[in-house]
């Protein structure tokens, strides 16, 4: 996969920009491990973004991303903080990147948007984008609602740049398989909830180990906003709310600051516990280094096998 020569990085796998969760600390232990650490801007003020990119460029020299919400309250003077800051890559979602490219570009940050589907893939390439990610939703979190194996192979039909796959990677064998469709890499966030160096509450953790295949779901797809999380009592009530017709402000309220109190309080019960599609795969807490090296010789045997089959 050539997207590692360009990102300078020992294996194509992206680390998800998990919003009030990718930290300084999983940033670089993925990017010390040889992917691509992404750090958050999402719940994060101005300053604790500045001061989290500049702890990760103390810390290890390797190369990471920033993952630009696009919804930040303050997104005109966080555009402007990436540049100040001298960011080289930036992933970007959660609304219309478009507007800023010209700023970064022009500024040298190779910018890697995440897409929902061809239209928005032609549309980033055609402003300069460096690759772009199509995430499936079968992703944690706020999804879109095209799946990977049906549109990954036509959203990398559709442009000439780097396509990163997302939404559903666990494996090796996944890997390959976004490989076999096209993509040049994964972008993986769920997996790394479990490392030990990302910073959300243990309950969160031990509450995804002890989840089945089955629980997972999304919520809010009523009114427009799909997102794939965990059930618990939360989503028990937010799916009566939908299917009783409940006004959005209802909702809302009841969803407002879910997810922060899950992952820094560990309330699991009445918190968000984002999390793709694939919980059966989440069995244990580990480096993310051990993450990584076991996914790539998961890769590697899946190659393997598949060759001797052919």
């Amino acid at each position: 996969m050539k997207l590692t020569q360009m990102l300078g990085i020992d294996y194509p796998i992206i680390q998800g920009g998990m919003a009030n969760i990718s930290s300084p600390d999983l940033v670089v232990a993925v990017s010390e491990a040889g992917g691509l650490g992404v750090l958050a801007t999402g719940g994060f003020s101005l300053e604790e973004i500045r001061e989290n990119i500049r702890t990760c460029k103390a810390k290890s020299s390797k190369p990471f991303a920033v993952n630009v919400v696009l919804l930040h309250p303050e997104i005109d003077q966080l555009a402007q903080v990436i540049i100040d800051e001298k960011v080289d890559y930036i992933t970007c979602g959660g609304g219309n990147p478009l507007p800023y490219f010209d700023q970064w570009t022009q500024a040298g940050i190779r910018v890697i948007p995440l897409v929902g589907n061809v239209k928005m893939a032609k549309k980033v390439e055609e402003k300069g984008a460096f690759a772009c990610i199509f995430e499936g939703a079968e992703a944690g979190g706020h999804i879109s609602s095209l799946h990977t194996m049906a549109e990954l192979p036509a959203i990398v039909d559709a442009v000439t740049i780097p396509v990163i796959s997302a939404g559903g990677i666990y494996t090796g064998r996944q890997i390959l398989a976004a490989e076999a469709l096209g993509a040049e890499g994964v972008q993986i966030g769920t997996k790394f909830l479990l490392a030990e160096e990302c910073p959300i509450h243990q309950n969160y953790k031990n509450y995804l180990i002890n989840s089945s295949d089955s629980d997972s779901l999304v919520t809010g797809a009523f009114y427009g906003h799909p997102v794939r999380v965990v059930k618990n009592r939360l989503t028990d009530q937010l799916q009566k709310l939908e299917s009783q017709g409940a006004l959005e402000e209802e909702f809302n309220a009841m969803v407002r600051g879910s997810g922060q109190r899950a992952a820094q309080e560990g309330e699991t019960e009445w918190g968000s516990i984002f999390a793709g599609e694939g919980l059966a795969y989440l069995n244990k807490i580990q480096p993310a280094k051990e993450i990584i090296q076991d996914l790539m010789k998961d890769y590697d045997q899946a190659k393997l096998n598949l060759s001797s089959q052919c």
